[in-house]
């Protein structure tokens, strides 16, 4: 019978040598030509098949088989391991691009309202007067002089209710005095202490009651055309 080395294990054929691990071998009698000296030395050291008593054949070939199967599951979960590494990579990045960008648009979103806010705080100011100190204080003044100062501080579209109420309260006479209630000046405050919330000089300064009356209505009714829409059904605001 012909035999065929094989460094592992070796299968003996007569026509072919199927081998795991690398072939040195003989078949058909013949030596198979080597492309150099070493062959020898090779087979010299080749385990062969026929060499293994029958009963342990199968146990050799199972091993190998075995071994085989290991290295392919090992080759396979470093396939598995490197995909995972290059994908938690991938998304690694794709979330670090996404928390910028995040950021980007949060900070954005913040300016925009702050720069909101500081508009709103703005014509608050320019609505309600910055003052009683913006308007020159005089020892009087004259309802032209009195309506003037109303038209700077209070908004324009809602001037004309405003005045629909002074009309109707003081008729422009910031040193009005309600001889029942105590209710003074423009818009009739009562208790009249409550307009030094405005500025210490409620009494003589029709600026300072301007605004505190058009403060009152805002928040009150939301509006003076609002709080002339009340006053229109009471008969009071």
């Amino acid at each position: 019978m012909s035999r065929i080395s094989v460094r592992g294990f070796a299968v003996a054929s007569a026509t072919a040598v199927t081998a795991v691990g690398s072939v040195v071998g003989v078949a058909s009698g013949s030596v198979a030509q080597q492309n150099n000296n070493d062959a020898e030395a090779t087979a010299a050291d080749t385990t062969l098949l026929a060499d293994i008593p029958t009963g342990q054949q199968a146990q050799v070939q199972s091993a190998s088989l075995t071994q085989q199967a290991d290295s392919q599951a090992i080759a396979a979960d470093a396939s598995a391991k490197k995909g995972a590494e290059e994908a938690a990579r991938r998304a690694a990045a794709e979330t670090a691009v996404a928390k910028k960008a995040a950021a980007e648009q949060a900070a954005k979103d913040a300016k925009e309202r702050a720069k909101v806010k500081a508009e709103a705080s703005r014509d608050s100011a320019r609505d309600s007067g910055s003052g009683s100190s913006d308007f020159p204080v005089q020892s009087s003044y004259t309802v032209a002089q009195v309506q003037a100062i109303a038209r700077q501080i209070v908004p324009s579209g809602q001037f004309q209710c405003f005045s629909n109420i002074v009309d109707h309260e003081s008729t422009w006479n910031y040193q009005a005095v309600n001889a029942s209630s105590g209710a003074y000046g423009l818009v009739q405050a009562l208790p009249a202490g409550k307009m030094a919330s405005a500025g210490a000089d409620w009494r003589t300064n029709p600026a300072t009651q301007i605004k505190w009356g058009l403060n009152y209505m805002n928040q009150r009714y939301g509006s003076p055309c609002d709080a002339w829409s009340y006053w229109q059904a009471n008969g009071n605001y």
